[in-house]
């Protein structure tokens, strides 16, 4: 059974209905807490690394996982961009529209063809709809399809490998088990529950490799607080 927890959960708060957060589980960690006052933060709340990505955005933009629509409203309203936010969640879509985007949609982006972007935004951990690491290739050569000349991939991420560090800073991982920033979590939000879905975090070198080979060209904007960062790809 697929579920649209974010649409839910996003719907509640909109409609003053929040009365508990998403809570996100994974293996071999604790439960985490998604508070969903999170989703509909203004520009001033965000992190420096949204800000920078926002900064940076020109021309025509397509937001990726829009979520509850912040970035792009921001884009749209205070910007005067041309935005098109897009989410696979259909409830978050609608939350989108009665915000005041004018252009949203519930897509997934390997469905989102014949348009070209001067900016593609994907934040908040945007590499995480990667997936796995051996799906980046076919995400960026399909990514390099909408990007019209000229354009820019401005995309967050995090190092997790601290997540695996003894004491001693000793790394933990067994390699075997493939590369240590493919995660799996479940979403649990009131009566409802996700399906278990990957979720990538990756190191910059490792993009910046995956991008070069995929003929962009990579460049490290800004690194936060929390070995997250923010990495901009154009056309080589």
């Amino acid at each position: 059974m697929n579920t649209d927890i974010f649409g839910k959960a996003i719907k509640d708060f909109y409609n003053k209905e929040y009365t508990e957060d998403i809570i996100v589980q994974a293996n071999d960690f604790d439960d985490d807490h998604i508070p969903i006052s999170y989703l509909f933060r203004g520009y001033t709340e965000m992190p420096k690394i949204e800000q920078k990505a926002l900064e940076l955005s020109y021309g025509k933009v397509l937001d990726v996982g829009c979520g509850a629509g912040s970035h792009s409203l921001f884009l749209q309203n205070d910007q005067k961009l041309d935005v098109k936010a897009i989410d696979i969640s259909e409830g978050a879509i609608e939350i989108c529209k009665k915000r005041g985007i004018h252009h949203a949609m519930a897509q997934d982006i390997y469905d989102h063809t014949n348009a070209t972007y001067d900016t593609i935004l994907l934040l908040m951990n945007g590499s995480g709809i990667i997936g796995t690491l051996d799906h980046i290739d076919r995400f960026f050569t399909h990514i390099k399809t909408l990007l019209a000349p000229g354009g820019q991939i401005l995309m967050d991420s995090s190092d997790i490998s601290y997540l695996f560090q003894d004491d001693d800073g000793g790394f933990w991982v067994d390699a075997s088990a493939g590369y240590y920033g493919e995660m799996q979590y479940k979403l649990k939000y009131k009566e409802q529950e996700s399906e278990w879905f990957d979720w990538l975090y990756i190191d910059y070198n490792t993009l910046q490799n995956a991008a070069n080979a995929n003929g962009l060209l990579s460049e490290l904007i800004v690194e936060g607080e929390n070995n997250d960062y923010l990495a901009k790809f154009t056309l080589a």
